[in-house]
């Protein structure tokens, strides 16, 4: 991008790899926020901001003081709120609301994926199973205590947490590797996958893993998100409309 054309001040908002790659494209008058949780990089133009806004009212008066002419939203797709939020606030403020909208995972002729709505569901879904591998963030670890003396779940997250006699957490960050997959899966004897449609290729190895293990999948179901202005399948999508927009 020619970055001494554009002219309209943007707020990020981020916390994914493609927003990353965006922010990097932004200029010193541009902003970068973050929820809090991860890596907060260091090595941008922009400023970057780390922290909440208060809801939809909290984010539009952000957006009015700080002179916000264009609202990038580049969250995780299961960032519901935040992006409910955010069309909330440029609605508020008239503000240009473009949002990444990652395309999500399709199952596979030999995959055996069982969509779940909830954390009731997955529970149920759960019953005869015995050594589920969890990769939903931090949700698992609030129902430790809950557990059936039959089972032993693995939960992986972005930080290590402490677990229980019936618990294994495993604090870790992406991207991984088909070898590294291959590699848990088959030293935890997992039985049973549960996972977001996250869509990322940085955590795709985990299912192309359950697949030659021939073991199921739960998926959780997306969560529905705004319409906004426009709407972009990747970060080169959205860089490049950046760039026509400069002009």
């Amino acid at each position: 991008m020619s970055k001494s054309h554009r002219r309209k001040r943007v707020l990020l908002l981020g916390g994914t790899r493609e927003a990353l790659s965006i922010a990097r494209q932004l200029t010193s008058l541009d902003i970068y926020s973050l929820a809090g949780l991860g890596k907060v990089p260091d090595d941008l133009t922009c400023t970057v901001r780390v922290g909440g806004f208060g809801g939809a009212v909290g984010l539009a008066e952000f957006i009015r003081a700080g002179n916000i002419e264009l609202l990038l939203d580049a969250t995780h797709p299961y960032a519901a709120q935040i992006s409910a939020n955010a069309a909330d606030a440029a609605q508020q403020t008239q503000t240009p609301y473009w949002a990444l909208r990652r395309a999500d995972w399709q199952p596979q002729a030999d995959d055996d994926w069982r969509d779940v709505e909830n954390w009731s569901e997955i529970i149920a879904a759960l019953a005869d199973f015995k050594r589920p591998f969890f990769t939903l963030g931090r949700e698992p670890l609030t129902h430790l205590d809950e557990i059936p003396p039959t089972q032993h779940w693995t939960i992986r997250c972005l930080d290590a947490e402490p677990g229980n006699a019936r618990a294994t957490v495993i604090g870790a960050r992406g991207p991984f590797t088909l070898d590294g997959e291959r590699d848990l899966f088959a030293t935890n004897n997992f039985d049973i996958l549960i996972s977001k449609n996250s869509g990322s290729v940085a955590t795709e190895p985990k299912l192309q893993i359950a697949r030659a293990r021939q073991l199921p999948v739960l998926i959780l179901k997306r969560p529905a998100l705004p319409l906004a202005t426009r709407e972009f399948n990747s970060s080169d999508e959205l860089i490049a409309a950046l760039h026509e927009d400069s002009r």
